[in-house]
């Protein structure tokens, strides 16, 4: 066996052996030993396998099985420019805390710095974005028992590194491959034998449970208020619950797993009705999570008045506004000395708000983006996946949608961009294995349209894509930009119309496809199973009014 032949197959079996059920792999040239041992593991049931031609979308593919699973899922790719298309999902992975594993394989060192093709300097290549990164060096032959436990040392601490056991901070890890000739190996792989077959004292690294940091109890405050963003859901989970014990309301959005029923509905519409938190300014906020999607939270945990306490669950904390009073590891209570008026004062006026929106939006002519979030998050069957596309999707489900905590909520929300959300919806689908929808805008859905590409033999997702199609950048004209003052220059640099049918586009990839135009369509369109999109034509302007009649409404409700 040649020595890359025997790294890879050291590597894939050591993997295998740390917990990962699922690989995603670009093809190359450089990476071809790896790639042929997965390709092995998938013939043995080992593992299963999912092949891109697009590193970029291989790597958001990842990000979604792992996301969705809990599991670390490693993307590999060849040398080269191929390498640095994986950085998008590896910044999303670490401010997501999400275990991805890039497997980059290179060029021997001899061969950097010398113009030679395919060559760039990889380690290090994702800066402190990564949990750990490791240039694993050229396999050599000669030394077969000291290097099997060296790299089945080095991908257990790689898997540790990524899953946060000893650190509670998971993310994304990078193991830089350098290999040289031969790549291939000289006959199919049998089962590893001699040096290679057992870990023979292989490091100390070894997956295990991280002992729980003690958690001091929060000081009490009785009209406190939860704050949860995106973060692990367990936690979220468990929070929501102990807030509903303890008499608190919560506000969450989406993607955090406090978003159940206990949450109030469209917290984020109600903290932004003028005069109406004079009156219920909590004394105290706790911050579960990282919350990014609205304005009036973001105000409100800025607001000198308010005691800021952040529960953490790592070694990071969310503070851009630098007010948080006390970083603390505490556990969800379990009671609390509440007011009990508290709680229910948050919830009447939720009430209230949610009845004029939902007046509204069944006012509103045609099937606007509004009341598409509302409709499909409350179409889903329990047990299903949402996934939410960044920009407008996520927002109008936080505004508008009513919290359901029998719906798995996932969202690229750590650096927040629309890159790779198609493929990032499919690995989600393909982990969680039932019912997945994703909600994303027109732009979000053309950004990542190869995506869509799945070869001969790849899993075909239960996944269905619903797109609210503006004609492009929609979300500006509800910003700053889609002021009159910039109607000039709106439609070329904000609005970028495409002016594409994207039904046919989806069935020129192979996916089914179908236009929805009236609200009473939308349930049918929803029960067919995927893979395939729904296509929703909304107007950038009629939304953009639409949003501002939405606060009128809030506003409205409680005055």
């Amino acid at each position: 066996m040649n020595p890359s032949t025997a790294l890879a197959r050291v590597l894939v079996d050591e993997l295998v052996r740390g917990g990962v059920r699922d690989a995603v792999v670009s093809p190359g040239s450089r990476s071809a030993p790896v790639a042929l041992a997965l390709a092995a593991a998938e013939r043995d049931g080992r593992v299963r396998l999912h092949v891109r031609i697009d590193e970029r979308t291989a790597s958001f593919l990842a990000l979604g099985l792992a996301r969705a699973s809990g599991r670390p899922v490693p993307v590999l790719t060849t040398s080269g420019t191929a390498t640095a298309h994986l950085h998008a999902a590896v910044l999303e992975a670490d401010v997501s805390g999400v275990p991805l594993l890039a497997l980059t394989a290179d060029r021997p060192p001899e061969l950097r710095s010398t113009g030679a093709n395919q060559t760039i300097e990889q380690p290090g290549l994702y800066g402190a974005a990564v949990r750990w990164a490791a240039d694993v060096g050229v396999p050599e032959a000669g030394r077969e028992a000291a290097q099997n436990r060296y790299w089945r040392s080095v991908v257990s601490r790689a898997l540790l590194a990524a899953t946060g056991v000893l650190s509670g901070d998971p993310g994304p890890v990078q193991l830089d491959l350098p290999l040289r000739d031969p790549l291939l190996p000289e006959q199919e792989p049998g089962p590893l034998e001699g040096p290679w077959a057992g870990r023979d004292g292989g490091g100390p690294w070894t997956a295990g449970s991280a002992p729980a940091p003690a958690a001091d109890p929060l000081p009490d405050a009785p009209r406190t208020l939860v704050v949860a963003g995106d973060g692990p859901s367990a936690a979220g989970r468990a929070w929501a619950a102990g807030a509903g014990a303890a008499g608190w309301p919560v506000v969450a959005e989406p993607s955090g797993g406090a978003w159940t029923g206990g949450a109030v509905r469209g917290g984020a519409l109600l903290l932004g009705v003028p005069g109406w938190l004079d009156g219920h300014r909590p004394e105290r906020v706790v911050v579960v999570g990282r919350p990014t999607l609205s304005r009036p939270v973001s105000a409100l945990l800025a607001d000198p008045r308010v005691r800021v306490e952040t529960v953490v669950t790592g070694s990071r904390w969310p503070d851009p506004a630098r007010s948080s009073g006390l970083v603390t590891r505490a556990a969800p209570p379990a009671a609390a000395a509440a007011d009990p008026a508290w709680r229910t004062a948050w919830q009447d006026a939720a009430g209230r708000v949610g009845a004029e929106v939902d007046a509204l939006l069944d006012a509103a002519p045609g099937l606007t983006a509004a009341r598409l979030a509302r409709d499909v998050t409350a179409a889903l069957p329990a047990g299903a996946q949402l996934v939410l596309g960044s920009s407008t999707p996520v927002r109008d489900v936080d505004r508008l949608a009513v919290p359901r905590g029998d719906v798995a909520v996932l969202a690229n929300r750590g650096v927040a961009g629309i890159d790779g959300t198609v493929s990032t919806a499919i690995g989600a689908a393909l982990a969680h294995g039932g019912r997945t929808v994703a909600l994303m805008g027109d732009l979000t859905f053309l950004h990542d349209l190869q995506g869509l590409l799945t070869g001969e033999g790849e899993t075909r997702p239960d996944l269905t894509v619903v797109v609210p199609d503006n004609d492009g950048g929609g979300i500006f004209a509800q910003l700053e930009p889609g002021r009159p003052a910039h109607e000039r220059d709106y439609r070329r640099v904000f609005g970028t119309p495409h002016g594409r049918d994207l039904v046919a586009v989806a069935r020129a990839l192979g996916w089914a496809a179908s236009a929805v135009t009236d609200a009473a369509e939308l349930p049918a369109a929803l029960a067919e199973r995927g893979p395939r999109v729904v296509v929703v034509r909304t107007d950038q302007r009629a939304e953009a009014g639409l949003a501002v009649a939405l606060r009128d409404a809030a506003t409205r409700a409680l005055g």
